[in-house]
């Protein structure tokens, strides 16, 4: 039995260093013959292998990444042209590029670069292997219940960390829930995939251990109520959240056998920005449950 545990798990490792090389080297040679090396596996066989494991073949899933990347620089680079992106990212022609951009976004490269809507991609991205290794790092905890200093966005979430500069700002001049030893949450009041914009709102929470002095910036006091909660963590650019997200709730959930607290998710930040990259942030995700 021990045997063939660690079999298993020798096998994953393999994959997972497929995974993490992909992920690094999405401008290299990510061909079958690169690749089966860095897993060790036969190159006649490591295609099927791979789309057995992973959940979808390999060329699929490299195009997927590449497509990942090219969404995220067309959003945050101006200098990044279509043209660009799409060489970038593999493709011999922008009209191609642009037809399997649209397939897995939901909108044109140029219509994206404007207004960036990373929920379809996360609806859109299913990757088998991906969600059973996600949903096995899901954790019950006891989370207690916590006093924070809020301020309340309203309007489109694109525009959410204005409001977080405007916040930041009110920890700095009042001395309260300071940055460097409070805790920092998030608090979505409603779905920002569903929400028309103009409705969306969103709690922006500093830990607190005294009384919010009277202010003129909008910061009240809020209590985020303890109990149960599933919580797993995602890395990354907060942009993508939803990658961590629906996968909760579309796998682990229905199988869990757990129900849902009447209380919206919320978000412990647990790195700072720019002294971390967003490549490498980390966001705990907490679902209430029952």
């Amino acid at each position: 039995m021990q045997a063939n545990t660690d079999a298993i798990t020798a096998y994953a490792k393999r994959f997972d260093a497929v995974l993490a090389y992909i992920d690094a080297n999405l401008e290299g040679d990510l061909s079958i013959d690169a690749l089966s090396r860095i897993a060790n596996f036969s190159k006649f066989h490591f295609h099927r292998q791979f789309a057995g494991y992973v959940g979808v073949p390999v060329a699929r899933y490299v195009q997927l990444m590449r497509l990942r990347r090219a969404a995220r620089r067309l959003a945050s680079q101006a200098s990044c042209s279509v043209l660009d992106a799409a060489f970038d990212a593999g493709f011999d022609s922008p009209e191609a590029f642009s037809r399997a951009f649209k397939r897995v976004f939901g909108a044109a490269p140029s219509a994206f670069r404007r207004h960036p809507k990373w929920h379809v991609w996360s609806a859109n991205f299913v990757v088998p292997y991906l969600s059973r290794k996600l949903t096995m790092q899901v954790q019950i905890v006891d989370f207690a219940e916590t006093r924070v200093a809020a301020l309340e966005h309203r309007g489109a979430p694109g525009l959410v960390n204005e409001s977080v500069r405007k916040f930041i700002d009110w920890r700095m001049q009042s001395g309260q829930s300071p940055v460097s030893s409070s805790r920092t949450f998030g608090i979505p009041r409603g779905n920002p995939d569903t929400l028309p914009a103009e409705e969306f709102r969103f709690d922006i929470c500093g830990e607190i251990d005294e009384a919010v002095a009277p202010n003129t910036d909008g910061v009240r006091e809020l209590v985020i109520p303890g109990g149960r909660c599933a919580v797993v963590r995602h890395t990354g650019s907060t942009d993508h959240i939803g990658e961590t997200i629906y996968p909760i709730y579309r796998d682990w959930l229905p199988s869990s056998g757990e129900e849902l607290r009447d209380h919206p998710l919320f978000f412990q930040y647990l790195s700072v920005y720019p002294e971390t990259p967003l490549e490498q942030w980390q966001t705990d995700i907490f679902i209430p449950l029952v």
